[in-house]
């Protein structure tokens, strides 16, 4: 039987990887980002719809519920997070961020977070066996040593989001995983293969295929079963 996906993030790296590998021929996706994704040229049997949305602001809340009206939606796969602009460099320093980029990064990671997936609940609501995916960072757990002021409170928060959402829909039997991924090898496209990604960064970055092989997993289970959350790092982060 054929499901209908939305994933939000999904124009590159590991959101483009979900597109790729999480569904099957004569499955729909909504693609949520804002520059077109190149899946959308793709010929494997599966519908793929781009909506070109900004998460940045919430003036297109109304336009994806208008697109999606009443459609079932099987699986809701949110992989959204931006760092700060300097976030990962050598030099980087908390003491340099601005008060409008930490509000920025605040409101996309956060705020569209909650505001885009209430808006979908009623299509989850509708589907026979629906879930949700958020995709955190262990930069969200304890001692994983990362500097990044905003973007830890951030992936912390979305763990309180998980937790929350779950218990505001157990009784509609929607379950809600976050999931954990260490740093990934997402600079290596999903069709280029995992051994690419092992060979290229020997071992130390994750390929995106074993975050795909996850959610798949979950989705594959039974409504009777919640897996709550799933930490991923890295086999030789010393700090995860």
């Amino acid at each position: 039987m054929s499901k209908n996906f939305i994933i939000f993030g999904a124009s590159q790296g590991l959101g483009d990887a979900f597109v790729k590998g999480v569904p099957t021929r004569g499955d729909r996706v909504w693609i949520v980002s804002r520059t077109r994704p190149n899946s959308l040229d793709l010929h494997d049997g599966v519908n793929r719809k781009w909506l070109s949305i900004d998460l940045s602001n919430q003036q297109q809340i109304t336009f994806l519920k208008e697109t999606l009206k009443s459609i079932p939606i099987d699986a809701l796969i949110y992989n959204v997070g931006v760092w700060e602009k300097l976030g990962f460099e050598d030099d980087y320093t908390f003491d340099r961020d601005t008060a409008e980029d930490i509000s920025s990064l605040i409101h996309i990671n956060l705020i569209s977070t909650i505001t885009y997936i209430q808006a979908l609940l009623p299509n989850l609501r509708q589907a026979k066996n629906g879930k949700i995916i958020l995709i955190g960072s262990t930069a969200g757990l304890d001692h994983t040593n990362n500097p990044q002021v905003s973007f830890v409170a951030s992936k912390f928060a979305l763990r309180g989001i998980t937790n929350a959402l779950r218990e505001h829909l157990r009784q509609d039997g929607i379950p809600v995983t976050c999931i954990n991924p260490g740093e990934l090898a997402a600079e290596v496209p999903y069709e280029d293969g995992a051994e690419k990604a092992l060979r290229l960064y020997e071992g130390t970055r994750i390929p995106v295929q074993d975050i795909v092989a996850i959610v798949q997993c979950v989705l594959n289970l039974s409504p009777a079963a919640c897996v709550k959350e799933i930490n991923i790092p890295a086999i030789t982060d010393l700090n995860a």
